[in-house]
């Protein structure tokens, strides 16, 4: 990988590995008729520059327990963000937090078993600022790979 840029057959080790991180290097390689060392090696490559950030398994939460998915929005002002920061890294049922544009200042994406319990995170979170909250009824689209 020169500079830093991915051609076409990174491109599509990623779409196949975006697809199954358990594909194996013999699978990919027949695909992008390379041999498996050569496919190793591009995705040692594109790890080290930073393209692939991990493999991960992808669990199904309902199996787990968490029946209920909500989106929160929070306004947390300036001054609150250092102590709001550690807060939220530690909330296990917190699966995502974004600092955003707009009315409030972060989006959250959460996991838990019951509206009781979200009930009681929200209240939680309101010493950091007003929340408005989307429960999710059904996912139409999950997290996919990026597309190229």
């Amino acid at each position: 990988m020169k500079n830093n840029e991915l051609d076409h057959i990174d491109k599509k080790i990623l779409q196949m590995l975006q697809k199954n991180a358990r594909m194996s290097l013999k699978d990919i390689a027949e695909q992008v008729y390379l041999s498996s060392p050569a496919v190793s090696v591009r995705i040692e490559n594109m790890v080290e520059a930073g393209y692939i950030e991990g493999f991960h398994a992808v669990v199904n939460p309902v199996k787990m327990g968490y029946h209920i998915k909500a989106f929160i929005n929070l306004e947390v002002s300036p001054v609150d963000k250092e102590k709001f920061y550690p807060y939220i890294a530690a909330c296990k049922n917190v699966v995502e937090c974004n600092c955003v544009t707009g009315d409030y200042s972060m989006l959250l994406e959460v996991l838990f078993p019951s509206t009781d319990e979200l009930d009681q995170f929200i209240g939680e979170l309101q010493q950091y600022g007003r929340t408005n909250t989307l429960i999710v009824f059904k996912t139409s689209v999950e997290h996919r790979g990026i597309q190229f």
